[in-house]
């Protein structure tokens, strides 16, 4: 059985702000209103639930919550060098600099922003931070950029 989430009807959706170093157009500082997706495949557990909604919403929510109206920056990026200070973030790729302030920024463990590495980003925190009953046998987000512009990564439990 699958369980999914559809984030433009449950209202789990983002706006950020990314780059993505060395694309043509994409190297340029650009957002994006992005909409969270989840799946769950599985059995029918005792209580009559691949598992409860409430659960996996609040995770996401929480997620929005932590990107929503954010710079997102890529960590582990070869081509970005990141400067925190106390109060401001300085990111230097590919002959330009940028300057954020620090609250309005989020590191993520990536080396791209990508929707790609993102959602792998993002299931690879749900697999760690939340607790999956048995019957639950994969977990997959996906991450709209645009309608009809979806990124999945999906992880075997």
């Amino acid at each position: 059985m699958i369980l999914e989430i559809d984030g433009g009807h449950s209202g789990i959706r983002f706006s950020a702000c990314h780059f993505i170093p060395r694309h043509e157009k994409c190297s340029r500082l650009h957002g994006h209103s992005y909409i969270l997706r989840l799946r769950l495949e599985g059995d029918i557990g005792e209580d009559g639930m691949v598992m409860d909604f409430v659960v996996l919403k609040k995770k996401l929510k929480a997620f929005v919550d932590e990107f929503d109206h954010r710079t997102i920056l890529p960590g582990d990026s070869p081509d970005v060098r990141i400067t925190i200070t106390d109060d401001s973030v300085e990111a230097m790729t590919c002959g330009k600099r940028y300057v954020f302030p620090l609250m309005d920024v989020v590191i993520l463990d990536v080396t791209n922003t990508t929707a790609e590495e993102m959602t792998r980003h993002m299931v690879n925190r749900l697999v760690n931070e939340v607790e999956f009953p048995p019957n639950v046998r994969s977990v997959a987000v996906g991450l709209d950029e645009e309608r009809g512009q979806t990124a999945w990564y999906e992880v075997r439990l």
